[in-house]
């Protein structure tokens, strides 16, 4: 698709330049994702590897590969997704957040096709990726399983669909609300609304009506007193992550 023309006049692209510079400061506002980043980048990179046979220590080892990263936001996951070699389209509903990431990409000399759409529009559209990226959208949705199954609808069969949340319980209340939005105000109030949580179950269930084949979970955990976010392989009570196949047989394919 080409381009539109590019008509933004210079005060314009300043403001851009002015977010992307917040998005990116790793101690400005958006410094929960930065601390939250290497955790999420560990998983998805062994995940993919793991998957598609490629070696991380190798350069652009995720050459040939199509990505998506949906809720791309200022591109905190397109970006390391592009430098190990990947093709990757980054989509976000929110219009403000595409030519911020657009800016920042420039700015690092990084080629990723960031668009304004929804997973529904791409899978409407017959787009076609190896891994969908999939990271703290699901609960914002209205439809999860319509728009899991848009997510599905958009891998390849034998594609990887890495999905993360928050779970539903009185922990995570504590945690991801009054702890991150009252008290740290890491996030602006109503960020979250904690009936739309999702628990592990619930999503490995929609994950599999939605056509995909959940293989792995595993929980992201914040410790306070090293300030600090690692990956567990049992502590799911709060932030979480899935990694889903789409069977190489034509299975739930949409249709």
């Amino acid at each position: 698709m080409q381009a539109a023309p590019n008509t933004v006049d210079p005060s314009e692209v300043a403001k851009f330049e002015a977010m992307a510079a917040e998005w990116w400061d790793p101690k400005g506002k958006f410094k929960p994702l930065h601390m939250l980043n290497p955790c999420r980048l560990d998983y998805l990179t062994r995940q993919i590897a793991g998957e598609f046979d490629r070696d991380l220590g190798a350069p652009e080892p995720f050459k040939g590969l199509r990505i998506l990263d949906i809720g791309c936001g200022g591109g905190l996951l397109s970006e390391p997704m592009a430098r190990l070699g990947a093709t990757v389209v980054g989509a976000d509903a929110a219009e403000s957040n595409i030519p911020v990431a657009q800016v920042h990409a420039e700015q690092s000399g990084l080629t990723i096709d960031y668009r304004c759409t929804t997973a529904e529009a791409l899978a409407d559209a017959g787009e076609q990726f190896d891994v969908v990226v999939n990271m703290e959208v699901v609960e914002h949705v209205a439809d999860p399983l319509a728009y899991l199954t848009a997510c599905q609808q958009l891998l390849k069969l034998g594609g990887l669909h890495l999905c993360s949340t928050i779970n539903r319980n009185p922990k995570s209340y504590a945690m991801a609300i009054i702890g991150a939005e009252v008290i740290m105000r890491w996030l602006p109030k109503g960020t979250h609304e904690w009936n739309k949580f999702i628990t592990p179950d619930e999503l490995f269930e929609l994950l599999s009506q939605s056509g995909v084949e959940p293989v792995d979970r595993k929980g992201f955990v914040f410790n306070p007193i090293l300030w600090s976010w690692s990956i567990s392989e049992r502590d799911l009570s709060v932030n979480y992550v899935t990694a889903s196949i789409k069977p190489a047989y034509t299975k739930g394919s949409g249709h």
